[in-house]
């Protein structure tokens, strides 16, 4: 019997996006069904009732939600092209880094995109902070993980695109010369066979962003 495998996402969100990278670096075949948050699906609700939100992997009739948890059970499902390294200090590791990614670095940039004045000055201080302690941990490596792509690359992937969207639209500038080897991992991952067909369209990605940025910064 076939194995069904389907994602539940929207183009531009980086957490179904790290999902699409943990399919193709297995090598799943999976349907990817676009979703509208702003006129969310009956499956979708159905699928995630706690959260209602999107990525949702379904695997024959079984939702898993939260991208982190999709992630790590992708890796135990299918054993290819492992997502998280065998020992158990490495796994710590990367699964630390994830963390990091979500509760830290990424809310201390989307902040910068979000807010204004002070708000944002203190926003940039933090991601400084935060973008000085990636640059320190990529140090003598490829990935985070050494030579292939894990966890944590797939997880702070979202830099090699979104953070290009941000500075764009809010006309302003995050990762510079500062982080050196941020942005030659930020190369080499955008180009990696896992992720360099993924990618989706600028155009369609700077709109949806404007949206936001006007949202949060309405015409005075």
């Amino acid at each position: 019997m076939a194995e069904e495998v389907k994602l539940f996402k929207t183009f531009s969100s980086a957490f179904g996006l790290r999902v699409v990278w943990g399919l193709k670096l297995k090598g799943i075949e999976y349907e990817a069904i676009d979703e509208d948050l702003s006129n969310k699906s009956p499956l979708l609700l159905q699928y995630n009732p706690v959260y209602k939100k999107v990525p949702v992997l379904v695997h024959n009739g079984k939702p898993i939600s939260e991208s982190l948890v999709i992630l790590e059970y992708i890796d135990e499902t299918w054993k290819q092209n492992p997502i998280l390294p065998e020992d158990p200090f490495e796994r710590a590791r990367e699964r630390f880094w994830a963390k990091f990614n979500d509760e830290k670095l990424l809310p201390t940039v989307w902040a910068v995109f979000t807010k204004e004045g002070k708000d944002r000055e203190e926003a940039m201080a933090g991601s400084v902070e935060n973008l000085n302690f990636v640059e320190e941990e990529l140090k003598g490596k490829k990935f985070f993980g050494g030579e292939k792509i894990g966890l944590a690359d797939l997880v702070l992937g979202w830099l090699a695109n979104l953070i290009g969207i941000f500075e764009e639209v809010a006309g302003l500038k995050i990762v510079d010369e500062r982080y050196p080897l941020l942005l030659a991992w930020m190369k080499e991952f955008s180009q990696h066979p896992v992720t360099k067909d993924t990618w989706p369209p600028h155009d369609k990605m700077i709109i949806r962003y404007q949206a936001f940025y006007d949202k949060y910064h309405p015409a005075k």
